[in-house]
């Protein structure tokens, strides 16, 4: 993640803000902020004022629950000449000299990692996880319908494949197998074939 912060027209001269612009380059925002406010130049108050200003827009881009001031670096700072105001000055004997009153642009990114952010369904499993734990340590317990859900569906996914058996025919159904009747037989026997007799 990078986010940029520019201060443009300064009224300083570029030689003297990359004086100290060279001491922070490369530094977590909170050392050099440090740096920055113990520096006895005046072209540090500035430049302390556009490193607050990156980070605060690297936060607001990404958030606060993703990203810190902390976690957040310098990785580039530019310090560019800006059109010079020409001034005079007059002295003795009718002469003129030139004042050249310098200003500069100030640029500064800032990077850093977001904290990646988890996925909402992990925490749903967790919890129903829980219920049915909760509910198999204490089985006298009255069960709400979600903890009957979680377990009716635990209960699914636990129950293996089994083989096919043959079942056992119900007690009021007599079934008589004879080994002389085909097929045909039965069918002719139940009526339901159209065939009778040959």
């Amino acid at each position: 993640m990078q986010a940029i912060a520019r201060i443009k027209y300064l009224r300083m001269s570029p030689k003297k803000m990359r004086r100290v612009a060279a001491l922070v380059k490369g530094k977590p925002v909170e050392e050099a902020l440090n740096i920055l406010n113990f520096t006895p130049k005046a072209a540090a108050h500035p430049l302390a004022k556009t490193v607050k200003s990156a980070a605060a827009n690297a936060i607001a881009a990404v958030g606060t629950a993703k990203l810190r001031a902390e976690d957040l670096s310098i990785s580039k700072i530019m310090v560019d000449e800006a059109p010079t105001a020409k001034r005079v000055r007059f002295q003795s004997m009718g002469r003129v000299f030139r004042i050249r009153k310098r200003f500069c642009h100030v640029m500064v990114e800032v990077e850093g990692e977001p904290v990646p952010e988890e996925t909402k369904g992990r925490g749903r499993r967790r919890k129903k996880a829980r219920d049915t734990e909760e509910e198999a340590a204490a089985p006298g317990k009255k069960a709400t319908a979600r903890t009957k859900k979680t377990t009716v569906k635990a209960k699914k996914e636990e129950v293996e494949p089994t083989e096919d058996k043959l079942t056992e025919p119900d007690a009021g159904v007599e079934t008589t197998i004879d080994e002389g009747n085909t097929p045909e037989t039965e069918i002719d026997a139940a009526g339901d074939n159209d065939k009778k007799e040959e």
